[in-house]
């Protein structure tokens, strides 16, 4: 057997260097430089080894060699950066601070929030390093992406090791600085785009309306939350690869009238557009490249060529911010648009050879596919696995796309005409009923949640689970021993409920 080549299948030269980069840099974060060493080692012993099982050329070896050592260095100067950060001698104490939010603040429970930002200055002193502030949501509602705020606050050392430099918890009244006319006026489209939802459409509808199009989730209810987090929904609420491919997805829709080069450019304008109203975050970042990855796969039909782009994606992201190796959102994202240009196409393939409609075969495989890479992840993290979103998620596929694209038409439309867009979100009032009460009742089905160990235990069980159950899928009582095992981890499931 051969290494795989361009001729062969897929082109998969550019994924070991990806996931060196991704290993090095998270080992170095978390660990620090000694562990990040050993990753690179770790990585070459396993490039060399795979070299004899499938005849991988040595400039491969020697290509994840010299980007684990590159990664290695670079982490090691970020991590020691971050640990001899002048805020260090400041934990325990109140300081006056001016920063920059690079997010929309998050509702936390007990009328808090949190968001992420830049140091601007720390007594005065001009210096820069990545934050994470608590504050009253009272008294910091103004806050928003790009708009300065000075304020003393008590700092404390980092909850996790993330680059991060300090925990701020405000304990002032804030002073408002101006932000770019650019946030500026992506702040009054998103501002004016909820109180249009607000003024057609009952209240959980204009709640959620905002957070499926621009990740605003400031007004959704916590019951709503807790409803769609157990149903496997949380990640409509959040900006993702989907909400990109679908926006430009059906900007090229317009080559049929101006063509297929004007359609593109078209699409790139959406895109930059798209980024700047919803902030650009880290966040927004990445999901405008795993959803562009995820429409040139789709566009093109050429599984072979997205490959090479998710690595090299994954290769720039984590140098512009290598904070990325250690965010769980960063994972979801990279490992969902894999499954949805690696695996689902193969699976739809399948169904649609035994006779299964094309649309369904596709949803069910993508559903099916971004459930089994996603799910040992968010085990990890929460330590729960919902035992429904496969179905949820089937369920209310056919309403994402309209919601998606009506609603962004009509958050264009809020300031320049906006009777236009009021007229356009009561269209959108069908389908978010449909999403909530779907969230509601797959939420409401008993054993819906099941719990899992945390950490690295989870992670570790849940994806030998989907692997096993994908390779004994080959064979029919390898399919009858995977049924028999959804239905007793079901039923055992709802016997704890």
């Amino acid at each position: 057997m051969t290494f795989p080549s361009v001729a062969d299948g897929p082109d998969v030269r550019l994924v070991p260097g990806a996931l060196t980069s991704w290993a090095v840099t998270a080992a170095g974060i978390v660990w620090g430089t000694t562990a990040g060493v050993v990753a690179v080692v770790a990585a070459v012993l396993v490039a060399a080894a795979t070299r004899w099982r499938w005849r991988m050329p040595w400039p491969t070896v020697v290509a994840v060699a010299a980007v684990g050592v590159a990664f290695a260095v670079a982490v090691g100067l970020r991590v020691q950066d971050a640990d001899e950060h002048p805020i260090v001698s400041e934990y325990g104490t109140t300081v006056a601070v001016v920063l920059t939010p690079t997010e929309s603040p998050r509702m936390l429970r007990g009328a808090r929030i949190m968001f992420r930002a830049k140091l601007i200055s720390l007594d005065g002193r001009q210096i820069g390093g990545r934050v994470v502030v608590f504050a009253s949501g009272a008294d910091y509602r103004e806050v928003s992406a790009g708009r300065p705020a000075a304020f003393r606050a008590h700092v404390s050392r980092p909850m996790r090791r993330d680059l991060s430099v300090a925990v701020l918890t405000a304990t002032g009244s804030p002073r408002w600085g101006t932000a770019s006319l650019v946030q500026r006026s992506a702040a009054e489209v998103r501002a004016r785009f909820a109180d249009a939802a607000r003024s057609v459409l009952p209240g959980d509808q204009a709640a959620m309306l905002p957070a499926l199009v621009l990740g605003d989730t400031s007004a959704v209810d916590e019951d709503v939350e807790d409803d769609f987090r157990a149903a496997g929904l949380t990640h409509l609420t959040a900006v993702s690869g989907a909400n990109v491919t679908i926006v430009c997805g059906a900007v090229l829709l317009s080559a049929v009238v101006v063509g297929p080069r004007i359609a593109v450019g078209l699409a790139a304008v959406a895109l930059i557009a798209f980024v700047v109203v919803v902030q650009p975050s880290a966040s927004v970042l990445r999901a405008s490249v795993m959803g562009s990855i995820a429409l040139f796969a789709v566009l093109s039909r050429r599984r072979r060529r997205a490959i090479p782009s998710l690595s090299a994606c994954v290769l720039v992201l984590l140098v512009v911010s290598p904070e990325l190796a250690v965010d769980l959102g960063f994972a979801l994202s990279v490992s969902a648009t894999a499954a949805l240009v690696v695996v689902a196409p193969v699976w739809t393939r399948r169904l649609v050879d035994r006779g299964w409609p094309t649309p369904v075969a596709a949803a069910v495989s993508v559903a099916v596919a971004a459930q089994l890479v996603t799910t040992p992840l968010v085990a990890g993290m929460s330590g729960t696995v919902s035992m429904v979103s496969v179905l949820a998620n089937l369920v209310v596929a056919p309403v994402i796309a309209p919601i998606t694209v009506i609603g962004t038409a009509a958050a264009v439309l809020t300031v320049p005409w906006p009777a236009a867009a009021e007229l356009m979100i009561r269209f959108t009032g069908p389908e978010l009923w449909w999403l909530t009460h779907v969230g509601t009742w797959a939420a409401a089905v008993p054993g819906a949640v099941m719990t899992t160990p945390s950490g690295w235990p989870g992670v570790l069980i849940t994806a030998t689970a989907s692997v096993a159950a994908v390779v004994l899928w080959r064979w029919r009582r390898g399919r009858v021993a995977v049924v028999a095992a959804a239905v007793c981890l079901v039923a055992w499931s709802v016997g704890a409920a």
